[in-house]
């Protein structure tokens, strides 16, 4: 099938379905020597993707050819900033599918909101495009599994907005880690401890007149417009985010774990893939407000040879270990405190052996940006590869979410993705439907 005729054979907004099954588009995608510039569509600009626009827009190597987003005020603002250069002329597009189909755009950006991560991946990957896209790396335990999925069958680069992953700091902290100078390793834990403010109970209202809102919607449920479930505020609702799990949280649980696999390797050990059981309880314990998601969790992650946990308090400031977020790994010799912008071992007793700090979170985004668009021309993995390291990050939340929405302990059987003889909380494992025309394929049919 011609690329071209792509985006008429896909469902959505134009009128068309996917009922009829899933294009067979080749993966192999333009190639791009080493000194091309790399056209780039970024998707949803608002907010954490405003910066990845002007992170990508900031690199010699990029062109960007296309901004997409629902909101012509935030689109039309964000295509006259990027302009400013004299560099980049990007055509301005409110369906994100007229980028996918475009042969001339190499890689699609997602600063999309997470109900919006999925569908645009799987569907760029099956187009032969590489993606960046935001984290976690979907809205459900489904979502995750057949984004890895398309990622892999189709041979692309797909790198998780985890830029800690490309941090030095975080880099430096695994080396010291992999020499082996935490003794015995068993347990990681992560943690959130920060005082955010109430959503309040805003009434629904028309939604301005600028925003595609049935397109922002896309597959969740149709309701009414809300203010408090638009712009940043989404990630609190099931339709559309995965709580404070998903959002601060996948970056320290993707410290700790990092940090537990760099243990067990180191002595000899593997960190499985998947946890063999969740556990996550929990609730909104503070905060009268709409949201959602709650507001304390405690999750526990049990893979037989170790264990990680995840503590998260939106409503603390309080600190652990010096951190408000943050992961720590330890070992029968010493352990390691992992945050934002540092790392700090310390030895059996507490005496602190080594201190180092690693930059800001945007000089982490520019590295991480670098790492993927590097390997778009080389083909090596990304630091945060979807498959290998997103993914098995993200399900974590995923399956935390899933835990505390069923109330009971869980385990996944990534064979048949499904809960193991509990099939009544199989009804977290993805959306109960997803809104038409809108479809997630199946992994048979990537």
């Amino acid at each position: 099938m011609k690329r071209r005729s792509f985006l008429k054979k896909s469902s959505g907004l134009l009128g068309l379905s996917l009922a009829g099954g899933f294009p067979s588009i080749s993966a192999a995608g333009r190639k791009l020597p080493a000194a091309e510039r790399i056209r780039v569509a970024v998707i949803g600009v608002n907010g954490r993707g405003n910066n990845l626009l002007r992170t990508f827009a900031s690199m010699k190597d990029v062109e960007i050819a296309g901004i997409c987003d629902v909101d012509s005020r935030v689109l039309n603002r964000r295509i006259s900033e990027t302009k400013k250069d004299g560099r980049h002329n990007p055509v301005g597009l409110g369906d994100f599918r007229k980028a996918i189909d475009d042969k001339n755009i190499d890689a699609i950006v997602l600063g999309t909101p997470d109900h919006w991560h999925a569908i645009p991946t799987i569907l760029a990957c099956m187009a032969g495009k590489d993606v960046y896209t935001e984290k976690p790396d979907s809205h459900n335990v489904i979502e995750s599994c057949t984004m890895a999925a398309a990622a892999t069958k189709h041979k692309r680069v797909v790198q998780m907005g985890t830029q800690a992953r490309s941090g030095p700091h975080m880099k430096e902290a695994n080396e010291y880690i992999a020499r082996g100078s935490l003794g015995k390793v068993r347990y990681a834990t992560a943690w959130e401890s920060m005082k955010q403010g109430s959503l309040g109970h805003p009434a629904d209202g028309p939604a301005p007149k600028e925003v595609d809102y049935d397109m922002w919607l896309g597959p969740a449920p149709k309701r009414p417009f809300n203010r408090l479930r638009f712009h940043g505020n989404w990630r609190w609702f099931f339709d559309y985010g995965t709580g404070d799990v998903g959002n601060d949280g996948v970056h320290r649980i993707d410290y700790a774990r990092w940090a537990l696999q760099t243990g067990l390797e180191a002595q000899g050990e593997k960190l499985p893939s998947l946890p063999r059981s969740v556990s996550a309880s929990g609730g909104k314990l503070y905060f009268d407000d709409a949201q959602e998601w709650p507001d304390t969790l405690m999750a526990n992650f049990d893979y037989g040879n170790c264990l990680l946990t995840y503590e998260m308090r939106i409503w603390s400031p309080y600190k652990l270990h010096d951190e408000a977020e943050g992961a720590a790994v330890y070992g029968d010799k010493g352990y390691v405190i992992l945050a934002n912008g540092r790392w700090r071992a310390y030895r059996h007793g507490g005496a602190l052996v080594k201190e180092s700090s690693g930059g800001s979170n945007l000089d982490q985004t520019s590295i991480h940006v670098r790492d993927f668009l590097d390997c778009m021309k080389t083909r090596k993995k990304p630091a945060a590869d979807l498959a290998t390291v997103g993914h098995p990050s993200s399900m974590l939340c995923h399956l935390a979410n899933a835990s505390w929405r069923s109330g009971r302990t869980l385990k996944f059987d990534p064979g048949t993705t499904s809960f193991k003889g509990d099939s009544k909380a199989d009804r977290y494992l993805t959306r109960a439907e997803y809104r038409a025309p809108w479809k997630l394929p199946k992994i048979s049919e990537l």
